[in-house]
């Protein structure tokens, strides 16, 4: 028992640094004893020709190589070369090269499968090489030191990436990567010098004892030392369009405000899963005009399909800012009757590689899929391609009347492999226009977790590959699924080029708010290339500024050139856009007066003296489905004020406080001094029936918020 704890407090203790000399020492003992064993080894038992241990593969590869056999002849380039690559292939299919790398490092250095590190979501695997005691125990070696330095490298970026996004940054600073990388290469001599001087571990053959630099087992090139770092700190890899807010603009040299219509509602989603997951969300992921329009509305709307949409503007106290005025614009679009809603050729494309391999994303996202099958008519029809390095047809178009046939699909799909969504894209319209429906709804339904990383993958590639296909009268729906590499950024391009929108499903109430509560607006088109215009007084408006809408901005003789792509709207799809507009006179002007005055004040001077006490001019363009030629609806803003904001409708109360908030996630400053409180109390005030219970969860939203911001 004595000899036990003595053991145990020698095993506490920490030996002293090693000096260069005993480190000099060890290393040229180290050499000497590994030429003594290479000259005097044995024959390796069972091996009496007294060959090398080797793997099964070295095994094969070598006499393959050997010129008594193959080498110099074309048979060798013929055989060997593609069978190398096709086991290149194999070893990297179903997981990322990284991480499986990395577990045979940890498995070699190791030696015991028990002990392997598994790879978890959003954890690095931690590898621990364990060096045999070579070098007396009072200086140590150069290799052991390193490895340690490594490893305690490893374990504090373990700590920081358990912890909020925002202490990461700061728990792995520059310094660290110096040291992880300067300690990684300037230790590789010293680790294989202490590998081949080690003796066999028990039970570990000679080849699986501690590989030299980890080249040895990954033969592809290793990112830069900063790439690998930051794969480490940012498991995360989202991408979002990077857009600046949009500015004050002065109605004296800018009057005219245009923008194509969007109906997506993928950031509030994002926005929603980041709070509720602990995290403030990135700024570039909030997309204000899609946070106001994530929520149903009950505006009037037309009162039939022959003008499909109703302007209705509404113009109130800021209550950000009291010098200022917002001028809230609704519109709604024509709903389409159940009994009358076209018939649906619907082709799923869904995302089957291996990192769709988790709860909230495959299984997800066929659940999702089961919701909108039976939302749909008897006489639709459903067909499904996969992709996952190379595109597959799962169902040809199958009549919903076969629904078990459908859901029997959904169901067999399994994760793996990489992404090749390029080709799945192709294949995919390919059968859309196979079972093209005229004068019906035909759509590609696409559900991806990320980026297409086999084949045409950047974001100009695809969208090129959309365009040309959209002229088919294809429509497009891309569905976001899970976090870790979702490409927000692309998920908007395919969108917005492909007569599409775009929605992020983080859970299957989402789904089902999306594919079943919403099916006639996420499917049934009534309109598109929808755009908007707005052109202020400036005898009555000194500035203006549209709150959200950034990737949506268009040129102002966009708005009259009909080849020019903007948004689509669906049945029953309501429209929200808010400008702040600050009138003439207010101390909130920021703009001064122009010296000389504006070319183009002219014609507004001598405009007809009816037309001098509106406010504004709203135009929207719009196209039929299966149109070329687009149509002209108007709305003057004229007599459309109300005193206070607590007079102004319900709805147009609650979709300013989503504003307000967007924006406050978004950082704009116009909204620094408006407190989350405030926008809750808003919120609370003009609540409503709220049958869903979507406004309640917002409202749960803005204190979370709240709380995460005084952090």
């Amino acid at each position: 028992m004595t000899v036990d704890k003595e053991l145990e407090k020698l095993s506490r203790l920490t030996p002293p640094a090693a000096t260069p000399e005993a480190r000099a020492r060890a290393l040229t003992a180290a050499m000497q004893a590994f030429d003594t064993a290479e000259n005097n080894a044995p024959a390796p038992q069972g091996n009496a020709k007294g060959w090398r241990q080797s793997s099964i593969i070295n095994w094969i590869w070598s006499p393959a190589m050997n010129k008594k056999f193959l080498a110099g002849s074309a048979l060798a380039t013929l055989l060997v070369i593609p069978a190398a690559g096709y086991l290149a292939i194999e070893l990297t299919r179903n997981g990322s090269p990284i991480a499986d790398q990395t577990e045979i490092a940890g498995n070699l250095s190791r030696g015991e499968a028990s002990k392997q590190p598994v790879a978890t979501a959003g954890q690095p695997v931690t590898v621990a090489p364990q060096l045999p005691p070579q070098a007396p125990a009072e200086n140590g070696t150069l290799a052991e030191q390193s490895v340690a330095d490594v490893q305690a490298l490893q374990d504090k970026e373990t700590s920081a990436l358990a912890k909020p996004d925002a202490a990461r940054t700061s728990e792995f600073d520059a310094n660290d990567v110096a040291t992880l990388t300067n300690k990684s290469e300037g230790s590789a001599a010293a680790l294989g010098a202490a590998k081949r001087s080690a003796p066999a571990a028990p039970g570990i053959a000679p080849h699986q004892q501690l590989a030299e630099p980890m080249a040895a087992i990954a033969p592809s090139p290793a990112p830069p030392a900063d790439a690998r770092v930051q794969m480490q700190l940012d498991p995360n890899r989202e991408r979002f369009a990077n857009a600046a807010a949009n500015p004050i603009k002065s109605v004296a040299t800018d009057p005219v405000s245009t923008f194509s219509a969007d109906v997506d509602s993928a950031s509030y989603a994002f926005v929603r899963r980041s709070l509720t997951g602990g995290a403030m969300p990135d700024p570039q992921s909030v997309r204000v005009e899609e946070m106001i329009n994530y929520f149903p509305y009950d505006w009037p709307g037309p009162d039939n399909a022959a003008q499909p949409f109703k302007a209705t503007v509404t113009v109130m106290p800021t209550p950000w800012n009291h010098d200022t005025e917002l001028m809230h614009v609704a519109i709604k679009g024509y709903d389409i009757a159940p009994a009358t809603t076209p018939h649906a050729n619907l082709v799923f494309l869904i995302d089957v590689s291996g990192s769709m391999d988790e709860p909230d994303k495959l299984p997800l996202l066929k659940s999702a899929f089961r919701l909108l099958v039976n939302r749909l008519k008897a006489d639709d029809s459903v067909s499904i391609v996969t992709y996952a390095g190379n595109a597959g047809t799962v169902l040809t178009p199958t009549r919903v009347a076969e629904k078990s046939k459908i859901l029997s699909a959904i169901d067999k799909l399994e994760p793996g492999g990489s992404t090749g969504g390029a080709e799945g894209i192709e294949a995919a319209y390919d059968l859309a226009k196979q079972g093209f429906v005229k004068d019906g709804v035909n759509r590609v339904m696409l559900a991806t977790d990320g980026d297409f990383n086999v084949g045409p993958s950047s974001d100009e590639d695809l969208k090129r590959i959309i365009e040309e296909r959209r002229r088919d009268g294809i429509f497009l729906t891309v569905l976001g699924f899970g976090r870790g590499n979702l490409n927000d950024s692309l998920m908007q391009t395919l969108a917005q080029n492909g007569n599409g929108s775009a929605a992020y499903i983080d859970t299957l109430a989402e789904a089902q708010k999306t594919l079943v509560e919403e099916a006639g607006s996420t499917l049934f088109p009534i309109a598109s290339d929808v755009k908007f215009q707005v052109e202020f007084n400036p005898e009555r408006i000194a500035e203006y500024r549209l709150i959200g809408y950034e990737t949506r901005a268009l040129k102002r003789e966009d708005f009259n050139n009909d080849r020019v792509d903007a948004g689509d709207i669906g049945s029953g799809h309501s429209v929200t856009a808010i400008y702040e507009i600050t009138p003439k006179g207010s101390p909130a002007v920021m703009n001064d007066d122009l010296r000389y005055g504006a070319a183009d004040r002219a014609p507004a001077a001598n405009a007809d003296t009816a037309h001098r006490g509106e406010l504004a001019f709203v135009k929207m363009r719009y196209k039929r489905p299966g149109e070329d030629k687009s149509a002209l609806i108007t709305t003057p803003v004229d007599d459309n004020a109300v005193a206070t904001i607590d007079a102004a409708p319900q709805d147009v109360r609650f979709s300013v406080a989503v504003a307000a908030f967007g924006q406050k996630l978004s950082r704009i400053a116009a909204v620094d001094s408006y407190s989350y409180q405030a926008i809750a109390d808003l919120a609370a005030a003009s609540r409503g029936t709220d049958t869903f219970g979507y406004r309640s969860d917002f409202l749960s939203l803005v204190r979370l918020a709240d709380g995460l911001s005084q952090r």
